[in-house]
């Protein structure tokens, strides 16, 4: 039994190309997989922290030989909610990530949960002569991800994705590029049919 981290950024709508595929993906992995945990963040609807201020200054205390416990309230409440994102990306198995592509990157809210996930000394770690080691082994991951124009994989959010899943140790990214929907108009709808058709494919493996 395997635990599954389903990362959802965007929106929830009915139009939504991105979130049509993961639908189709999730309904052949559940049906191959019934007794898999599945965890759904959306981001869009969850509150979770970012770095701020205070999670700067609470990181720069600790480093400096302070405990937890000296912190202020606010610094306490917040590290604790941030390491909360950490220590379920720790947690899973498996991550399936979705989102659309903006402006040829990923949404700000998937930037900022990505943040969550690539802390030092918890998802990777530096040697004594600075270089950066992964601290997570035997995770793997899905990115599906949706845009208008045709980039094969080349865009900016779909190798920033699969640098900080490498960066951290996970090795196993598979990708799923829904594209061109808006440039071939015409044949929006056959693009999406066939990315659900590569969606239930990858779920018999994944």
């Amino acid at each position: 039994m395997a635990k599954v981290l389903v990362v959802i950024a965007r929106p929830e709508s009915s139009k939504s190309r991105t979130l049509k595929v993961l639908r189709a993906f999730m309904d052949e992995y559940v049906k191959i997989h019934p007794n898999d945990v599945i965890e759904r963040l959306d981001l869009y609807k969850v509150d979770f922290q970012e770095i701020d201020g205070d999670i700067f200054s609470a990181w720069d205390e600790l480093e400096a030989g302070r405990q937890f416990s000296d912190l202020t309230s606010i610094q306490q409440v917040k590290l604790a909610e941030f390491n909360t994102s950490t220590d379920q990306f720790l947690a899973a198995d498996k991550v399936v990530i979705a989102n659309p592509l903006i402006n040829l990157m990923v949404p700000t809210k998937l930037k900022a949960w990505i943040d969550t996930i690539n802390v030092a000394g918890k998802t990777f770690k530096y040697t004594d002569t600075g270089t950066a080691v992964p601290l997570t082994s035997g995770k793997k991951a899905l990115h599906i991800q949706a845009a208008g124009g045709k980039y094969n994989n080349q865009d900016f959010g779909t190798q920033y994705v699969k640098g900080i899943l490498n960066f951290v140790g996970v090795q196993s990214v598979a990708k799923l590029s829904v594209e061109g929907m808006d440039h071939f108009p015409d044949q929006a709808n056959q693009i999406v049919a066939d990315a659900e058709v590569k969606a239930r494919r990858i779920a018999d493996d994944f």
